[in-house]
């Protein structure tokens, strides 16, 4: 086989990271893969160390390779896909964190958000960023970072230190680090922080100054597809070609590239992300308006996007946690042990309600419990919350694009639980879709990457490579629908108001 054969690609995610390699058809080459630590120092807090996802990027590059026979030097390009809003603080000079990453789920910053909407409310800057005042963006996070971890405010100021999302932390050590790491982001992760102007796709001072973070810290934002540096170490003379949030990375993967095209992530959060094209649409109704992609020498394509925090996690807590199950696997078996949830509901609001509620005062709970109630209910009602949830982002997404989903592609690691799947369609009353290639993150920041080398010559060819595997289709009728999704709407207002001090917005 000839060199320059098959593109790579990283998708650093929370809980786990993966190296992908694929061909020119969009099919799986090789894979690697590595959960690292959930650091949870205190209750609402989560962290990652940023030297063990830079280890477990440069472990999974090689163990991929390894499975695929071949060497770096036989990638066209690598693109990167990463969790998003995670911050992380380093010394320039050292390559040292000055602390732990500070995770999107993590709600330590409520007071440093509280404080920011006291002038104009949480859609204080939501005309300029797209973004209410949540700890769920970067900009608090690095707030709380410099204003209590010693020394970091003065490094901060002379210099010393700078600050990322996982993107750029793992762009500067991948391009050279302490010897000539490139410090940059591309605008979909710069669109997370809460400090990005969506129009002008640069950082605003006005908001750098309001969250007291200095501009010498920030990267260089460039657009997300396009020669972004070359590569060292394990991926020594590989050119980075792309960068993109993991979101808008499935977005592209699934190659939703038309205006009302959208896809549905489940992974550790789930995410529902509508391109809207070159216009970018606020909303009135709790989404997100952010960057999509953007091509070099293209305008930007935005997209709004419905974040609900915990849907595998959820799976994940009944394993760890509750010892409910063995395996994540084990929980379809466990809810289709009963016919129904039995009147139970679980909102698991363990880091408040995301999109489109916004609570942070909000915590989980589940509902409807009786002498009749199992282990069996209280799994099926975990996989119905996730269902649920992505409901009400997508009701929020229609009344805000005035555009009506016929369709809705999913990705992720939950798409295999076919039950879940079943329940999405019947609660949506819309055909929901899974590709033949389901690891969509990895595949859109393959995608980029070999679209900005010529790997791929347009658009189209990506199109092309796009094939079905799976489709639900609604089964229950709307009475019975509606009932239901009442009963989860009742659900979710038990969660409401339980953490005291807290502005609910």
């Amino acid at each position: 086989m000839s060199k320059k054969w098959a593109v790579g690609a990283i998708d650093q995610g929370t809980t786990s990271t993966r190296f992908m390699i694929f061909d020119r058809s969009g099919a799986v080459v090789a894979s690697a893969q590595r959960e690292f630590p959930q650091i949870l120092p205190r209750p609402g807090w989560v962290e990652h160390d940023p030297i063990e996802i830079r280890e477990s990027v440069e472990a999974v590059i090689g163990e991929a390779l390894d499975a695929a026979q071949m060497a770096a030097r036989d990638l066209v390009a690598v693109g990167i896909a990463n969790q998003r809003e995670t911050t992380v603080v380093w010394d320039r000079t050292t390559g040292r964190p000055l602390a732990n990453a500070v995770v999107w789920q993590d709600t330590r910053t409520d007071r440093i958000c509280e404080r920011l909407a006291q002038e104009g409310g949480i859609d204080r800057f939501r005309d300029r960023t797209g973004l209410p005042v949540a700890t769920y963006f970067s900009g608090p996070k690095a707030t709380w970072l410099l204003e209590n971890i010693d020394g970091a405010a003065e490094k901060a100021a002379s210099g010393r230190a700078v600050m990322g999302t996982v993107d750029s932390w793992l762009v500067w050590n991948l391009t050279g680090g302490v010897s000539g790491g490139r410090h940059i982001t591309d605008v979909t992760n710069a669109s997370r922080t809460l400090l990005m102007d969506l129009d002008a796709l640069d950082w605003c001072d006005e908001l750098l100054g309001a969250m007291g973070v200095p501009h010498s810290m920030m990267a260089e934002i460039l657009p997300s597809i396009g020669r972004i540096g070359t590569g060292t170490g394990v991926l020594e003379g590989v050119p980075i070609s792309a960068i993109l949030g993991d979101q808008q990375a499935a977005l592209f993967g699934q190659t939703c590239l038309l205006p009302g095209e959208a896809k549905n992530t489940y992974g550790t959060g789930c995410f529902l992300v509508m391109n809207t094209g070159t216009r970018r649409v606020p909303s009135t109704h709790g989404l997100l308006t952010t960057v999509g992609y953007q091509i070099a020498g293209s305008a930007p394509v935005y997209a709004l996007e419905g974040s609900v925090a915990v849907t595998g996690s959820l799976v994940q807590w009944l394993r760890d946690n509750l010892g409910m199950i063995s395996t994540a696997a084990e929980v379809e078996g466990l809810a289709a042990s009963v016919p129904d949830n039995g009147d139970v509901y679980f909102v698991p609001a363990f880091s408040g309600l995301f999109a489109p509620h916004w609570r942070t005062d909000a915590r989980g709970v589940i509902t409807g419990l009786t002498r009749f109630s199992t282990k069996g209910h209280i799994a099926r009602a975990a996989l119905e919350a996730t269902a649920y949830q992505t409901r009400e982002v997508l009701e929020a997404m229609r009344a805000d694009s005035g555009m009506a989903l016929t369709e809705l592609r999913v990705d992720g690691g939950m798409v295999s639980n076919d039950l879940l799947m079943q329940f999405q369609s019947d609660i949506l009353d819309v055909e929901v879709v899974c590709p033949r290639v389901p690891e969509t993150t990895a595949l859109g920041a393959a995608y980029g990457a070999g679209l900005a080398e010529g790997f791929w010559d347009s658009l189209d060819d990506l199109r092309r490579n796009w094939q079905e595997d799976r489709r639900w289709l609604p089964q229950v009728s709307e009475e019975t629908r509606e009932a239901r999704y009442a009963r989860w709407q009742k659900a979710v207002t038990r969660s409401l108001d339980w953490v005291g001090d807290v502005s609910s917005g």
